[in-house]
């Protein structure tokens, strides 16, 4: 009769061990999700493929991620792809979005933005290689890693004048994708500007409160939430209550974004004060740009907040003040896009075809004497 192996003393059975180490896994990210207590998300570190550590958390098929960055509600990761040696053109290294979807809050949809990533796909868009759910109710989302984010860029200085106008054409190319397909990304800022390298190619990312007239979780047209766009990036009809905006919003945002890439760096062109107030930006855009009136900006006259406070009369700024270095396209490119009427703003397609982007001083900013 043959003999069995002796069992090691203490031993379980494999599985035992899996189980448990998935559900470690678990138990942390869990904890990753819940300990952000502010909510604030967290700077992305500006880096190229980094090395993984040996050991780290397990997410689905994905092995050894690393924790890096927050998100609003969301822990992102990085990992190592599996399926790189398949194909030639899969990326090396992944980032993981996770999000428990009972956490999320309108207009943050986690599952709303796997639909709309995937509806939206196409050059200068994050790409979505797949998504998957965990038990917990967590949703993730996994991308290719990009090591760069135009916010850190900018507050680094470290974009030069024809990286610049390179990460404007390929964002106001993902933002003319998207407005024809009818869809508003309402957070257009600089940190969800994704960069495969400091020169680029740039995608638009995290389309956590993104809008589309086709998904059933959008709201209606005529009643959008009022609460999108990040703080300096938020354009003056939605700080009057107008629900009805359109994709005016994202270009609002996007010239914000085309000054500092252009002339401020870190600097925003507005402030809201450190809480992020409204009354602070309302005061800032207005003491910029000048007081509107009616005659100024016809379609406040429609909205339900305006004429609710008496504000200071400021007259407006030149823009040679507002953007001293930037040269006379620059300068016409971002005046053409940060305009109170929202119909007066330029559409994503003809900013592409503006003059900044056709010739003279493809730099955007005046030489140094």
């Amino acid at each position: 009769m043959q003999k069995q192996p002796k069992k090691s003393p203490g031993r379980l059975p494999h599985t035992w061990w899996v189980d448990d180490y998935r559900a470690r896994c678990d138990e942390a990210i869990e904890v990753l999700l819940n300990s952000r207590s502010d909510r604030q998300p967290r700077e992305s570190r500006l880096e190229d493929l980094p090395q993984l550590p040996e050991t780290g958390f397990s997410i689905g098929r994905y092995t050894n991620a690393e924790h890096y960055k927050d998100g609003l509600f969301s822990a992102v990761f990085r990992a190592h792809n599996p399926d790189a040696h398949l194909e030639v053109s899969a990326p090396g290294m992944v980032a993981l979005k996770v999000t428990t979807l009972s956490d999320n809050t309108p207009p943050h949809d986690a599952a709303k933005e796997a639909r709309l990533l995937k509806a939206a796909k196409g050059s200068n868009i994050i790409p979505l290689i797949e998504v998957f759910q965990q038990s917990g109710g967590r949703l993730i989302m996994v991308f290719p890693y990009m090591p760069y984010d135009l916010g850190v860029l900018l507050h680094r200085k470290q974009i030069t004048r024809d990286s610049g106008r390179a990460i404007l054409k390929d964002m106001f190319s993902g933002l003319a994708h998207l407005h024809r397909l009818g869809i508003i990304h309402r957070d257009v800022k600089p940190p969800n500007i994704l960069l495969a390298s400091a020169n680029g190619p740039a995608y638009i990312a995290d389309f956590g409160i993104a809008w589309s007239p086709h998904d059933h979780a959008s709201e209606l047209p005529e009643a959008k939430i009022l609460d999108v766009g990040t703080t300096c990036y938020r354009p003056p009809e939605v700080l009057f209550g107008n629900s009805k905006y359109d994709s005016g919003l994202d270009m609002w945002a996007a010239g914000c974004v085309a000054a500092q890439v252009l002339c401020l760096s870190g600097t925003t062109l507005f402030d809201a004060g450190d809480l992020g107030s409204e009354l602070a930006l309302i005061k800032s855009i207005f003491a910029s740009l000048g007081t509107p009136t009616l005659e100024t900006w016809p379609e406040a006259a429609d909205f339900p907040d305006w004429g609710k406070m008496n504000f200071k009369e400021y007259p407006a700024k030149s823009w040679q003040e507002l953007l001293p270095t930037a040269d006379d396209d620059a300068v016409d490119l971002v005046k053409d896009l940060v305009v109170f009427e929202s119909s007066r703003r330029l559409t994503a397609e003809a900013a592409l075809e503006h003059k900044y982007f056709r010739g003279g001083n493809p730099q955007g900013c005046k030489p140094r004497e």
